[in-house]
């Protein structure tokens, strides 16, 4: 359940890139706040602005114009040095490709980015093996990601993610490489791990069948947010 606290802030958010003489509107004047604890998904096809606002959220990218406020700092207004702080110290991240180290087993990977926060040895093991407890990898703590199925790679990558205790993970397209069965599985993981730690998730997906496990959709077309769903209701516009 969501606390009626906002972790992001969207304010007129507009992202314009040249292409030779024309300007295209990848983002074109988008707002909305997202409260703690809650699981979005930003649900938009390709080249609808879905993407663009997700690297925005991460620091991935700059706005042309507009504020991103998350945790509440006025990201938008960072360097490169403190942004890179912003995304150690508050947001996890999954992918669609696993991105794991294949010589390294599951707790090593797992382990990786408290080795970038300078956590000694001992601790990072001690908390990388409660997050793959947490994901229900118990049994496969020492395999590497190619003696793993796709399903177990990403729940890997899960791991890692939640190992930083982040009041944000962005996940984009978090399901892709899996069968059907494999990404209900994941899906209802996020879904158990955002009630359970009250960590904010916002995932992008184009599927609509996999936005159905978020407690809210904002829909996104042509850089513009066309639709707030809320647990069955069509909110107003923002």
């Amino acid at each position: 359940m969501s606390e009626e606290r906002p972790v992001i802030e969207v304010k007129n958010l507009y992202k314009i890139f040249k292409l030779g003489e024309q300007k295209v509107r990848a983002l074109n004047g988008v707002s909305f706040t997202v409260n703690k604890g809650e699981f979005v998904a930003i649900v938009g096809t390709s080249g609808s602005g879905k993407s663009t606002l997700l690297n925005m959220l991460a620091g991935l990218e700059g706005p042309t114009k507009g504020s991103v406020r998350v945790a509440g700092e006025n990201i938008e207004k960072y360097n490169e040095r403190q942004l890179v702080k912003y995304r150690r110290d508050h947001v996890g991240f999954i992918f669609q490709a696993y991105n794991l180290m294949p010589t390294l087993n599951a707790i090593e990977n797992v382990a990786l980015p408290l080795t970038f926060r300078g956590v000694d040895k001992s601790l990072r093991e001690k908390k990388a093996v409660k997050a793959l407890k947490l994901v229900g990898l118990k049994k496969y703590m020492d395999h590497r990601p190619t003696e793993m199925s796709g399903g177990q790679q990403q729940r890997v990558g899960i791991a890692r993610a939640l190992v930083l205790e982040p009041e944000i993970i962005f996940a984009d397209e978090p399901t892709g490489n899996l069968d059907s069965v494999t990404t209900e599985e994941i899906l209802h993981l996020l879904q158990d791990l955002v009630r359970r730690k009250a960590t904010t998730l916002v995932m992008v997906t184009h599927d609509n069948y996999l936005a159905s496990f978020a407690d809210r959709r904002i829909r996104i077309k042509d850089g513009k947010i066309i639709a707030d769903e809320r647990n069955g209701e069509l909110q107003e516009n923002v």
